[in-house]
């Protein structure tokens, strides 16, 4: 099969690793920069360009990694190759749906998923109510679209609590607020779903003096063996978001487990150093499975 890899830059452990498994299984396997991309639409076909070069009808599938910068541009792109026929191991719409947190909450919340107990809004007159009917501090402010644990705070006082806030507001910036959910211990776990099945799962743990567990804040890994509800609460998430390949985040509370997040572009490097699973493989078995080789050499 001819694969695109939708990504900036080859100079990233997780295209490296995709794009090793897909030639050590026969493919071709091209990068594409997906912000060097362009569509042209009006007349006949709509075309498809990386820069000067038409490659509409030059992939069999494409994988997207697309970075948070360029979320709307990225899925744009992704969403004019599903429309071409191109198969998609995510989504255009559950691309921009994982990217803000509080759509994938909103999805969630209505399909049954248990999540943090969370409130949004830009309203800057009642900060002390809001955090009232989250019982309180300490609470979790978010930016809407942070990924690597930026844009994560916890103010632990009312006084702090509404410090953040008000200037996030005046900021004119989305947030959300979640209830901190204290018994969790600065740990959550990191599933990894590739198609219907979790291939690969692992507890981070945050490092000392910091209350988020993200690799690439300095926390440790470790791989683990996820519950049965986890499992169903990760592949219920992947799917009503429409993702095929996504790394979802939970929290162990003590009413259960909690998604806090999913992830359409999940990292493989900390999950395949604590797992020993080969992750790449399994995307590449998985567009194997689903993409469709369109034409013959």
């Amino acid at each position: 099969m001819d694969i695109g890899l939708l990504s900036v830059s080859m100079n990233v452990y997780s295209t490296q690793r995709i794009a090793e498994e897909a030639e050590k299984h026969g493919h071709y396997v091209q990068q594409v920069d997906h912000t060097k991309c362009s569509v042209k639409l009006g007349s006949g076909k709509p075309q498809i360009y990386l820069r000067d070069e038409n490659i509409t009808e030059e992939f069999d599938a494409i994988i997207p990694r697309i970075g948070a910068k360029v979320t709307r541009h990225g899925a744009a792109i992704v969403k004019q190759f599903e429309m071409n026929g191109i198969f998609s191991t995510a989504r255009s719409l559950g691309i921009t749906r994982a990217r803000n947190k509080v759509r994938t909450l909103q999805i969630m919340a209505r399909k049954g998923i248990p999540i943090p107990e969370t409130l949004f809004s830009i309203n800057p007159d009642n900060i002390e109510e809001q955090i009232k009917h989250l019982g309180g501090t300490p609470v979790i402010i978010k930016l809407q679209e942070g990924t690597q644990g930026l844009g994560v705070i916890l103010a632990e006082t009312k006084k702090s609590a509404k410090s953040i806030i008000d200037t996030f507001y005046k900021m004119d910036t989305s947030i959300l607020i979640q209830k901190y959910i204290e018994e969790s211990n600065g740990e959550d776990i990191r599933i990894f779903v590739v198609g219907k099945k979790v291939v690969a799962s692992m507890k981070r743990l945050s490092a000392v003096g910091e209350f988020r567990s993200n690799v690439h804040r300095g926390g440790d890994t470790e791989s683990i063996n996820p519950t049965r509800d986890e499992q169903f609460i990760a592949l219920n998430a992947v799917r009503h978001l429409g993702l095929g390949v996504a790394g979802v985040d939970l929290i162990r509370s003590k009413n259960g487990p909690l998604l806090i997040e999913v992830n359409a572009s999940p990292g493989l490097q900390g999950i395949e150093a604590a797992t020993g699973v080969n992750i790449a493989k399994e995307i590449i078995h998985y567009v194997e499975r689903n993409g469709r080789k369109r034409r013959r050499k």
